[in-house]
């Protein structure tokens, strides 16, 4: 009887290592794959200086169609980027934020509340969160070919709504200074939390 305790705690032993090793070490022994993307995602930076030179429209249109095909709840798409890139525009902005960076152009990317899907459960619209992964989407096609952007949360939402009458009903999350990097990222850039401070298994 005691030999059979003694193979059954043995056993125990085992799954408790196996589920251990395959589950709640996982950060510590993976090594993630290197796909193109996560090379991306590694090398995109917050830009906060750019050249005077414009960008091509191609090039634009690129990083705008990132933004289209980025994924929004139930697909009902609440989302209107508003691109800033004449001189009195972009002089009209920089009264709503001190934070353009003289980038040659800058988007505001906004939601329509009454758009956008609604939790049932306790009605938190999910506009904001659409805005924010179209946004991410167009930061990482920008990267892709070779723009900068960042990410500028610090802004007047009255300014803008008084100095772009068009914005009327829509609600800005971000604004995206873009242009091409005159310089490269910042030394805060690779600092990264370790997996074990930010995954967890329920």
């Amino acid at each position: 009887m005691s030999e059979k305790k003694n193979i059954f705690s043995w056993l125990s032993d085992i799954s408790k290592i196996h589920h251990r090793a395959a589950f709640t070490d996982v950060a510590k022994h993976t090594t993630p794959r290197q796909s193109n993307f996560l090379k991306l995602a590694a090398e995109r930076y917050s830009c906060r200086s750019f050249k005077e030179e414009r960008f091509m429209e191609d090039e634009l249109a690129s990083i705008l169609e990132a933004g289209r095909l980025a994924p929004t709840a139930c697909n009902k798409q609440p989302i209107h980027i508003w691109v800033v890139k004449t001189k009195d525009a972009l002089a009209k902005i920089k009264e709503a934020t001190k934070y353009t960076f003289n980038a040659p152009a800058v988007l505001i990317v906004s939601y329509k509340p009454e758009e956008a899907w609604v939790r049932a459960c306790d009605g938190k619209n999910g506009g904001e969160v659409d805005a924010a992964i179209v946004a991410t989407h167009i930061m990482l096609e920008a990267s892709a070919i070779g723009l900068g952007t960042t990410w500028v949360g610090s802004f007047d939402p009255a300014k803008i709504a008084e100095l772009f009458p068009q914005t009327e009903g829509w609600v800005p999350v971000v604004l995206l200074p873009v242009g091409y990097p005159a310089a490269g990222p910042s030394a805060n850039h690779g600092k990264r939390k370790e997996w074990t401070e930010i995954v967890s298994d329920l």
